[in-house]
């Protein structure tokens, strides 16, 4: 009986953080499509339900209920999996992400190495996916995704560095309480910009959408999917945006610190500053998609690994540097 309840408890907080992804992930799109029409001087999801709020729903019952084909010269096993792998990969992530300092899933010591993992696999569900397909298409999608997954991680990882010198500690609710006094976008302005840049192409978010470039692969590693199992890649991009959004909030915006130490900000609750810089940063996300051209394949690459990983590692320097010279290094890190 005792195992059981322990059970029912991790079940209950597990669908404590799937399910507000889930729905939030619903918003958001219906979010994205608002920005980009008052971007382009349009209307946007307007007619389905107040203000096109269940736009969103609409789109997903037609998923539901749409067929699953699956190409008969493809590999149906992995076909299968790889929507399945890019969904979990993207739900899970959120685990460690902490909302106060008690509003966290799993409080682990290394939980930015966690994030970093779990973020690094995201890139196999792809790659089966487009390998799976047995068209070419799909796989010079899931070529270029790997590809260019892998170079801007490099660079993401050294700006996570810059932040673990100023804390000495891997642990998220750590990082958030070294920014009481002084948020680190503010010294590491730079490293907020290459971050957010880098969180683009993670995502495969314009003007990096290389990997479904409709002009020149159709649809990329979706192009064969349809039905429920194109949705889970859906799904699995945008739950990966907004990790990225919290993720970015998490190291730079101060989590759910308010911004103000004044009495009025101090009034409105910790986890709903942080729901609040998530939804900024995807502001930004959504304003690039309506504004920025894509980028060429071989622009993408050279961004990334000329000019975005030398100014990272340059950074990395100059943060230990004054750190050290300073004498502002944390006893953790010695």
């Amino acid at each position: 009986m005792e195992y059981l309840n322990i059970l029912l408890n991790e079940l209950y907080k597990i669908a404590f953080v799937i399910i507000p992804v889930l729905v939030s992930v619903t918003l958001i799109v219906w979010l994205d499509r608002r920005i980009w029409g008052a971007v382009q001087k349009r209307k946007g999801p307007n007619v389905v339900g107040p203000f096109g709020l269940l736009q969103t729903i609409a789109d997903a019952l037609k998923y539901i209920l749409k067929e699953i084909i699956i190409p008969a010269s493809s590999n149906k096993i992995i076909f299968i999996l790889a929507p399945v792998v890019t969904m979990t990969l993207a739900l899970i992530a959120w685990a460690v992400i902490p909302f106060s300092n008690e509003l966290v899933l799993a409080d682990i010591n290394v939980g930015i190495l966690y994030l970093f993992a779990v973020s690094s696999l995201g890139v196999y569900g792809i790659i089966m996916g487009g390998w799976a397909s047995n068209s070419k298409y799909p796989f010079l999608g899931a070529i270029r995704s790997a590809a260019q997954m892998v170079s801007y991680e490099v660079s993401i990882g050294i700006i996570i560095i810059n932040v673990l010198l100023c804390v000495g500690s891997l642990n998220l609710k750590d990082i958030v309480n070294a920014q009481q006094s002084l948020w680190f976008v503010i010294p590491l302005f730079p490293m907020f910009v290459v971050f957010f840049i880098s969180a683009l192409a993670e995502t495969n978010r314009p003007p990096f959408d290389l990997p479904e470039a409709e002009a020149e692969l159709v649809s990329g590693y979706q192009t064969e999917y349809s039905g429920m199992m194109y949705a889970m890649f859906w799904l699995g991009e945008y739950a990966n945006i907004l990790l990225m959004c919290a993720m970015g909030a998490i190291l730079f915006l101060g989590g759910w610190l308010p911004p103000l130490d004044i009495f009025p900000f101090n009034e409105v609750p910790g986890p709903l500053w942080m729901v609040l810089k998530i939804l900024f940063l995807f502001f930004l996300f959504a304003l690039v998609k309506a504004i920025v051209p894509r980028y060429r394949y071989d622009q993408l690459m050279r961004l990334g690994w000329k000019i975005l990983l030398p100014f990272s590692l340059f950074y990395v320097v100059l943060t230990a540097s004054y750190l050290f010279y300073f004498d502002k290094l944390p006893v953790k890190v010695f």
